[in-house]
């Protein structure tokens, strides 16, 4: 499902340098690319992004054979042009240089004066560059104690709080089943570039963007988090139940499982009267949320012994049309065959050049634009794909000098 003449999109117009590998990076660098920048994503020579090794499952070739290209790859670096080029030797860097000059945005996510080493850093370029909007991508930001450390999803999961309530109560902490903080770090990220954008259209001044996977796994604490600052009480474990809301949890039933999810005291009485149950609606104890919230250790037992006896199927059919949001707990498989996912075009096909079957499909973008639509371009890219393009393309490199490069191993 690829879109080479689609309406260009939101940033049609707009070039991003992108020097970002594993997940934060890619995912904010992604998104813009499918809103139509162009992201030229500038890879270590030989070897490219970290994840295109992480697999299995990597793309299978014709005769079903593991190719370069792990789906963890995959899933973050649509709609980029790879340049392959080694930016540890002085030419590379100048190349990367006279392509920063050429673009709009940079982001990057190298430990804290990383770049900085090759003449890359913020304060190098935005000498000579000063519309360059340049966001850095780091564990812990460029300022603190921690900065000169280098960060992992796993790790600001786990000091940035989330881990201590993820997970049933009394068990060890658990972490969130995707790299989260790395994904929610790519969209503040997104989010910040865009902001810049504005500011630097409005005075011509680019700037600096500091952004910290740990910052963002603090901020994205919410409601749990300002729960603490605002009564001193330590979040706990809860499983599968709200911090704030009861009963707002998954529920056994007869046949599996299902969630329930209600949100405010008449939600709450419609679903008494779907379990047949007026007392737990009429109950001071129980008949508003704060009561609910109070006490839940009483409520809680008495509606999972009513659900315990029914079927997913008439749980789900009876909230329905009595309209009490409730659901099923997919597992991936269910949740790309539901017929809303489809509807909404969540999973789409790309072609590429490895696949044995001609393409690969992928998650689509969730982002529902009625003028300037997301738009699949292109696939994510193997290692060094545009290369040759970009060099021609940006900088007007002709193929003699293109050779001359690939040669003395600068690409």
């Amino acid at each position: 499902m690829t879109n080479e003449t689609a309406n260009p999109g939101p940033l049609a117009g707009i070039r991003i340098l992108d020097l970002t590998r594993i997940l934060a990076g890619p995912t904010c660098t992604q998104l813009l690319g499918d809103l139509g920048a162009d992201v030229i994503k500038v890879e270590k020579r030989g070897e490219g992004d970290d994840t295109r090794k992480w697999g299995p499952p990597y793309v299978r070739d014709a005769d079903g054979a593991d190719t370069t290209e792990s789906g963890y790859y995959l899933s973050a670096n649509r709609n980029k042009r790879s340049l392959s080029v080694d930016i540890a030797r002085p030419e590379g860097a100048a190349l990367v240089r006279r392509l920063a000059a050429k673009c709009d945005v940079l982001v990057e996510n190298f430990k804290v004066g990383g770049l900085a080493r090759y003449g890359l850093g913020y304060s190098d370029l935005s000498a000579n560059l000063p519309g360059l909007v340049y966001c850095s991508i780091t564990g812990f930001g460029q300022t603190g104690p921690n900065s000169g450390r280098a960060g992992y999803d796993y790790l600001a999961q786990g000091m940035g709080g989330i881990m201590s309530i993820t997970g049933v109560p009394g068990t060890e902490p658990v972490k969130v089943g995707v790299a989260i903080a790395d994904v929610m770090c790519g969209m503040y990220a997104s989010t910040a570039i865009l902001a810049a954008l504005r500011h630097r259209d409005a005075t011509g001044r680019g700037q600096h963007i500091d952004i910290g996977l740990v910052d963002t796994q603090v901020a994205w604490l919410v409601n749990e988090g300002v729960n603490y600052l605002t009564s001193g009480v330590v979040p706990v474990q809860r499983g599968n139940a709200h911090a704030n809301i009861v009963p707002y949890q998954v529920f056994e039933t007869s046949d599996g499982h299902v969630i329930i999810a209600v949100g405010n005291d008449a939600q709450y009485r419609r679903f008494c009267d779907f379990l047949q149950a007026p007392e737990l609606a009429e109950n001071p104890l129980f008949a508003t949320n704060s009561a609910r919230v109070r006490n839940r250790e009483a409520l809680v037992p008495m509606i999972a012994d009513r659900l315990r006896v029914l079927t997913r199927t008439e749980i789900l059919a009876g909230l329905e049309v009595r309209g009490v949001p409730a659901g099923p707990v997919n597992t991936i498989a269910d949740t790309f065959a539901e017929p809303q996912v489809a509807a909404r075009d969540m999973k789409i096909s790309m072609p590429h050049s490895l696949a044995g079957s001609g393409s690969v499909d992928l998650i689509g973008n969730p982002l529902k634009f009625s003028a300037t639509p997301a738009s699949y371009r292109r696939p994510p890219p193997v290692l060094g794909e545009h290369t040759d393009e970009v060099l021609d393309e940006v900088l007007g490199l002709d193929a003699t000098e293109r050779s001359r490069l690939r040669d003395d191993g600068i690409v």
